[in-house]
């Protein structure tokens, strides 16, 4: 993995007056019965569990949640595609986070032949409707797209090949991202310009340097919801890392090729 261009000491002290805010976020959405549902895709390697992890290391268990689930058993393959994500939806006082999402057709089932042609248009012409109906029902939806290059997931796909403690993250899929790189690229833009609507629009996370990656991340989530005492000095965002863009816009921002 490459190395950080922020110190140790540096980072651990801005993640934690961060992860301060979150917890008076989440005492918030606990007092006003608030539901918020925040979504991570992206490349294989990019770092979405260390960024869901950095979020919730000192959030309630009891009222937030990470939701990652396995392929679909051979009932649920024949049940409506959003059936099994709707029974994880946030309940009232609850913050969940969807590590990777529906968003699995647009992706990954799309490149690796996982869903026919029909499923994946099917997915495409109702995504935005289906979320739009989560947005009506007072659920507030932030969608991340973690995003790293070619190299750098290079890099770490070798380091995760030589580390017995990250062995259980090595799968045929992830095997294949590097062969597979501008299938999902496609794919990737594909679903970015189709599927980043007024209600529920995209940001794309340059995750090279996980630390920047984790900081800029969850600054950028507590600057778009509501909650009291909020220290908007710390949220310092870096555009360059925190990438976004009108939604229904046709221009991505520069993302890896």
């Amino acid at each position: 993995m490459s190395k950080s261009a922020i110190p140790e000491h540096s980072y651990e002290a801005d993640l934690r007056l961060l992860q301060i805010e979150l917890v008076k976020l989440q005492r918030h959405t606990i007092q006003k019965g608030k539901r918020l549902l925040v979504i991570f895709e992206g490349r294989d390697t990019a770092g979405k569990d260390g960024s869901i992890k950095s979020i919730t290391e000192h959030l309630s268990p009891r009222d937030s949640r990470v939701v990652a689930l396995n392929k679909p058993s051979p009932r649920e393959e024949g049940e409506w595609y959003f059936q099994r994500y709707v029974a994880q939806l946030p309940t009232a006082g609850e913050f969940v986070l969807f590590n990777r999402s529906w968003y699995n057709r647009a992706g990954v089932e799309k490149v690796m032949g996982f869903c026919t042609d029909e499923q994946y248009k099917q997915f495409m012409a109702t995504v935005n409707e289906f979320e739009s109906l989560l947005v009506g029902s007072d659920i507030q939806l932030i969608k991340y797209y973690l995003d790293i290059s070619k190299e750098e997931q290079a890099i770490r796909l070798k380091d995760r090949a030589k580390d017995p403690l990250k062995q259980w993250k090595i799968s045929p899929i992830n095997q294949k991202a590097q062969k597979m790189w501008d299938a999902y690229s496609d794919a990737r833009d594909k679903m970015l310009k189709h599927t980043s609507s007024v209600v529920a629009p995209w940001t794309a996370v340059s995750a090279n340097d996980k630390k920047l990656a984790h900081l800029n991340l969850i600054a950028d989530l507590l600057s778009r919801v509501d909650y009291p005492d909020k220290d908007k000095k710390i949220l310092k965002i870096d555009p360059k890392i925190v990438l976004n863009w009108p939604a229904n816009s046709k221009k991505l921002p520069k993302l890896a090729k």
